[in-house]
């Protein structure tokens, strides 16, 4: 596996950088660096790559407004010393957001995510086919990379989730309930209610339309409870 990418950032100090930086990685190709958007918005038109190193505050055109202007887009880490782009950078699904001064130890973290949200993207089907396999959403303005094992259960909040794992803090992510179902396996999670999800594994009992798990016990939906209890059965 080899990733295409490119860096665009007008500090000649930040490209040094990201060019050392890259070189460590085997499955890393730098193919050009950029000293302004423009130009690189030209070579964009014609050349698909698959990461993208992106400052965002730029004299000519900023990296946000290069990214929402491209047809097909890439994978991008954004760089800056502006932690006020953030949530913009998030609303474009980035990869990472790494703050200037680059630091090694943290733009080895965002590859690492790259990497890892690559090969997710890539698995057939694009969905996990069994209970070691992972969840990848954003949050936090990056892609979080969630073991199917640890999940205890999934919590609908409107427009967003809440996904309760065992032994961390959950993590938030804009995402409707019926979506985040679609992403996991079937035989192994279940809508039990309109606001939750469980792995079918951890219900330890079903009772009074409630299902009790490991550290919690969630009502279970008249439209839900034949179905799930089956399973537990």
């Amino acid at each position: 596996m080899t990733l295409k990418c490119i860096a665009i950032d007008d500090e000649p100090l930040a490209l040094r950088l990201i060019t050392e930086y890259v070189s460590r990685f085997p499955a890393l190709q730098l193919v050009r660096t950029f000293e302004d958007a423009i130009s690189a918005a030209e070579f964009l038109k014609n050349t698909t790559i698959d990461l993208l190193f992106l400052d965002i505050n730029m004299p000519d055109i900023s990296g946000i407004d290069l990214m929402r202007s491209l047809t097909v887009k890439p994978m991008v880490i954004f760089t800056t010393s502006y932690r006020k782009y953030a949530y913009d950078g998030f609303q474009l699904e980035a990869v990472d957001f790494v703050e200037k001064p680059l630091e090694l130890d943290r733009f080895t973290r965002a590859v690492e995510k790259a990497l890892a949200y690559y090969e997710y993207k890539n698995h057939a089907n694009g969905k996990p086919d069994n209970p070691n396999e992972s969840l990848y959403v954003n949050s936090e303005y990056r892609v979080v990379k969630i073991d199917l094992s640890t999940i205890e259960y999934i919590e609908s909040m409107e427009n967003y989730i809440r996904i309760h794992l065992t032994n961390d803090k959950p993590v938030l992510t804009q995402m409707p309930l019926k979506e985040a179902l679609k992403k996991l396996p079937p035989d192994k999670f279940q809508r039990i209610h309109r606001s939750y999800i469980v792995p079918v594994h951890k219900i330890k009992s079903i009772q009074n339309r409630k299902a009790r798990l490991t550290t919690i016990e969630l009502p279970v939906s008249d439209a839900y409870y034949e179905t799930i209890r089956a399973l537990v059965n």
